[in-house]
């Protein structure tokens, strides 16, 4: 359920996606160009989901839960001081983008605003860790298998989050708002964000902190 409500979350972010596919519908005056980037889109973002999730699968092999917490909490504190002091330029696009292009597109972006990182810190809850560094006892460890099939899984879900919550916003601005909304009504969504990014990653700290303690 937190990684389908982060989807929804990433979803509802203009920088994600939504707002490229209803310039791409304005721009030749059909819902199927709106239609037609949705699924390149999604595409994109679950990838860069994708490499998190395994990237951490990877890491829970030889790493416990509470110091795989710690990690991810110092890089995505890091990672939000860097967005902040930078505030990120959005790379100038071209709005007749092929499908690949937009798979591309979309992958940087997400990747480039942390969506992975953000992930992180649940992938490293659900991901089954090894318990050798704590146990002793090597054969306690998870086939790495079964460590990828949840890192999977669990980007297969927060994508479904995020790609219902990106079709909602773009037919909702296409159909009915359209763009003048979003200059009447516009929200700092970048500010937002970072500031998730920091607190996500101060609570992920803290947390893998207090694991260790208690340990």
């Amino acid at each position: 359920m937190s990684l389908f409500a982060l989807g929804l979350f990433h979803g509802i972010n203009p920088a994600m996606g939504w707002l490229f596919a209803v310039g791409l519908g304005l721009q030749e005056q059909r819902l199927q160009a709106v239609l037609y980037a949705f699924g390149p889109i999604a595409l994109g973002h679950a990838a860069a989901i994708g490499v998190a999730a395994i990237v951490v699968a990877l890491l829970g092999q030889t790493l416990p839960t509470d110091l795989l917490l710690v990690l991810t909490g110092v890089a995505l504190l890091l990672f939000s001081g860097w967005r902040l002091l930078v505030r990120f330029r959005h790379p100038r696009t071209r709005f007749r983008a092929n499908w690949w292009q937009l798979v591309s597109w979309s992958f940087l972006m997400a990747t480039a605003h942390g969506a992975g990182l953000m992930v992180a810190p649940f992938l490293a809850m659900m991901t089954p860790t090894s318990h050798a560094l704590h146990a002793g006892h090597a054969h306690h460890s998870p086939a790495l298998s079964e460590s990828l099939g949840v890192a999977l899984l669990a980007t297969g879900v927060h994508t479904a989050g995020m790609f219902l919550a990106m079709v909602a916003a773009a037919l909702a601005v296409y159909w009915i708002m359209g763009l003048e909304v979003l200059r009447r009504a516009w929200i700092n969504t970048d500010v937002i964000w970072i500031a998730v990014l920091t607190i996500t990653g101060g609570i992920t700290l803290g947390w893998g902190l207090w694991e260790i303690w208690l340990v």
